[in-house]
């Protein structure tokens, strides 16, 4: 069988599209190449790159661009036709639907951010207050890249609970999942889009693939207030059929830890609770009112010689130490990766911890790492997501006639 044009029968037919997600698969990420050079990084015919070129062009795919002799690539000979991939031929959208706060970004079939918004919550919100807040921003975000949502393609939603395999909120088990997940992938998808929810730790995974050093098998451990872990073994993200893996609830049965509170969650109340009693030296962190004292107070307090505080650094540590050694212990991880809007100003807590691992584990091979991709990684796996999503069902989708062309 050749490459070229034949009759249209099932076989050719699958051919032709697995050829064509090879052209297009060559100019998504890469800079314009002539047909010479898809023909060399391919191996098919200059015939067929050519009548391929052409049909991802009608479908909005691809642009032509000046021939290279028009770009003054060379003066001599035929001129080159040259190719370049589309990343404004559609949009796609990326949500963190926390529970405390929804952001969105609006972002290019490269990944590259147009336009974001984010809105604050009441995290008691009822469902219908959750889906207005996830419209709101969708929709704000969309207009300030004056386009419509019309050209969005894809859009994926992170939120604080398991998805199962199907997409299928698990709510049932757990009546706080479901109000986190009240029916969010329908709300977009009602547009036309195509539509996906994950598990918010699952996206941090997905952006911290770079992080992950090239590691086959590592977490993305979600810190602030509450512990959630999403978990790629042998280079994958895996999810479990209830979309459980990486759910921390077993921490209630840890000694040493005891909940699946996280860092945030525990720097709060631990020094809320000292000063109430009045532990120790005078602190500093007595001049904050107790209503408004985080996280963020305690940890500036600890770097700046606070006693209480430094006891409360502590905590963080060995019980961060213990949660990477219960993920390392049971799944064999090379690395875990503390993640979130608070990781970059764990530096400390990090690098105690570290030090109390061995403690924990016979071989403390794994090592742990911060992110610094801040508050908006869940976001950034999410738009990374829609972007695979639709990369990975192009040929399924004509884009002629949408968004303006890019060169």
């Amino acid at each position: 069988m050749t490459d070229g044009p034949e009759a249209a029968t099932p076989s050719t037919h699958l051919l032709r599209r697995l050829n064509a997600d090879r052209v297009l698969g060559e100019v998504w990420d890469g800079e314009p190449v002539t047909a010479s050079g898809l023909m060399a990084a391919t191996g098919l015919s200059r015939s067929t790159v050519l009548a391929l070129c052409r049909e991802l062009t009608e479908r909005g795919w691809l642009v032509e661009l000046d021939d290279a002799r028009a770009a003054g690539s060379y003066t001599k000979g035929r001129p080159a036709l040259r190719y370049a991939f589309r990343p404004d031929a559609a949009l796609v959208v990326g949500v963190d639907a926390g529970q405390h706060r929804v952001s969105a970004a609006v972002a290019d079939l490269h990944g590259r951010v147009l336009a974001e918004e984010a809105v604050h919550l009441d995290p008691a919100s009822d469902a219908g207050a959750r889906r207005d807040a996830v419209r709101g921003a969708v929709d704000a975000a969309v207009a300030r890249t004056g386009r419509s949502g019309a050209d969005v393609a894809a859009a994926v939603v992170g939120v604080p609970a398991p998805v199962e395999a199907a997409g299928v909120p698990s709510g049932e088990r757990n009546p706080f999942w479901a109000r986190m997940n009240p029916g969010l992938g329908d709300l977009l998808a009602d547009r036309g889009w195509d539509a996906v929810v994950e598990n918010d730790a699952n996206l941090a995974a997905v952006a911290e693939a770079e992080h992950g050093g090239g590691a086959a098998a590592y977490a993305a451990l979600l810190v602030g207030e509450r512990f959630g872990a999403g978990v790629v073994l042998d280079g994958a993200l895996r999810r479990g059929p209830r979309g459980a893996i990486g759910e921390m609830r077993i921490l209630d049965l840890v000694e040493g830890v005891g909940s699946s509170d996280g860092l945030g969650a525990l720097a709060r109340d631990e020094a809320r609770r000292a000063l109430a009693r009045g532990d120790g030296e005078p602190s500093t962190l007595a001049r904050v009112p107790a209503a408004r004292l985080d996280a963020a107070h305690v940890l500036a307090a600890a770097d700046d010689g606070d006693p209480l505080a430094l006891r409360v650094r502590e905590r963080l540590a060995d019980r961060l130490s213990r949660v990477c050694a219960v993920l390392a212990g049971l799944l064999d991880l090379d690395r875990v990766i503390v993640t979130g809007a608070m990781a970059p100003a764990l530096g400390a807590v990090v690098e105690r911890a570290r030090a109390l691992l061995p403690g924990h584990l016979h071989d403390p091979a794994v090592e742990i790492v911060v992110s610094d991709l801040g508050p908006e990684v869940v976001r950034a796996g999410a738009v990374r997501m829609a972007v695979d999503h639709v990369r990975s069902h192009a040929l399924d989708r004509d884009l002629a006639g949408v968004g303006p062309v890019g060169a």
